[in-house]
């Protein structure tokens, strides 16, 4: 008991892209802070092969207002994070999870007298 035996992939198929549990609970962390604040009110999580995707959403019926995009593909070049905002424009790339984060913390801050 308590050995894991990982699941056979088929032959030449890659396995799914997906978050590491702190860089989930980065994100998750962010995102109970924007929805206390009233900025997003839903989210949606896709895996894929090339690609993990955590996306915000204002409304649920809108596109998302952010996504936040993890290709370990391109680890060695412009970094696996990338943050993308409603339009598709990429607002910051990094290999770190917590600098790309940064734009969306800053909506955060307020002013105290």
């Amino acid at each position: 008991m308590g050995t894991v035996t990982p699941f056979p992939l088929p032959q030449g198929r890659a396995g799914q892209v997906g978050f590491e549990r702190l860089e989930l609970t980065r994100i998750l962390d962010l995102y109970g802070r924007m929805v206390a604040a009233g900025h997003w009110r839903d989210y949606a999580i896709e895996l894929g092969r090339d690609a993990a995707v955590f996306a915000a959403f204002r409304r649920a019926t809108e596109r998302p207002e952010y996504r936040i995009q993890k290709h370990p593909a391109l680890r060695s070049r412009q970094g696996m994070w990338s943050l993308v905002n409603e339009a598709g424009v990429v607002l910051k790339r990094g290999h770190e999870l917590v600098p790309v984060l940064a734009p969306l913390e800053r909506r955060l801050m307020k002013l105290v007298d």
